[in-house]
């Protein structure tokens, strides 16, 4: 538990030194935020974990990517949800295991919502998800596979609550599906989506779900 922990606050850390130097520095609704690389240097810390922390920011809308310009910074006044998921995270004992439980509910609820509506079974990317995971060349993330699945509902709530809660379970999901048993209930989960048999399908998500949880047991 301590490892999953002091990584949610690592990147709560990062989230706070960002709304930090942006009240410092005086940014204002529509301003540039400086580079990546500028803002690893100034906060000491890997560019990977600036672009993960800018990229929840982005999707709660306290920043706005523009292609080919940069990140500007939107009203945070009108989003507090990163606060508000702060504090719980600092403050509560049970913290993590609540975290884990609600991100679940996502996962589990957009995995039925799938497999429910014959338009969103008959997606062609689920169809790729599965070629993907059988080719041995091929990076397929067990993010991408939930990521995905709560995109084809086009609950966008749930996506950025989603994401979020994900940073602070710790749990591994910026690892590829490699291992074979992995692969098979992967597989077997998007076969059970396709067909719309709903308990089937969750039954393998959970499978799979008892697998991940279980490697952030053996790292704590």
């Amino acid at each position: 538990m301590q490892n999953s922990q002091s990584s949610s606050k690592r990147f709560l850390d990062i989230i706070g030194e960002l709304q930090l130097l942006i009240k410092d520095k005086g940014i204002q609704y529509g301003d540039k935020l400086p580079s990546e690389r500028h803002l690893a240097e100034h906060l000491q810390v890997g560019r990977s974990a600036v672009r993960e922390a800018l990229r929840s920011m982005e999707l709660l809308g306290l920043i706005e990517t523009r292609r080919g310009e940069g990140t500007y910074l939107s009203d945070f006044k009108k989003h507090q949800l990163v606060e508000v998921l702060s504090s719980f995270i600092m403050q509560q004992a049970r913290s993590v295991e609540d975290v884990t439980e609600t991100r679940m509910i996502h996962e589990r609820a957009a995995i039925i919502a799938v497999t429910e509506d014959e338009e969103l079974r008959a997606l062609p990317v689920w169809r790729g998800m599965q070629t993907k995971l059988r080719e041995s060349d091929a990076i397929f993330l067990r993010e991408d596979l939930i990521r995905e699945t709560i995109v084809a509902t086009e609950n966008r709530l749930s996506l950025k609550i989603w994401f979020l809660l994900k940073q602070y379970s710790g749990v591994s999901f910026d690892v590829a599906i490699m291992e074979h048993d992995e692969v098979e209930t992967a597989s077997a989960l998007l076969d059970e989506m396709i067909a719309g048999n709903m308990e089937q399908a969750i039954k393998y998500y959970t499978q799979w779900m008892n697998r991940v949880e279980g490697e952030r047991g053996e790292m704590e």
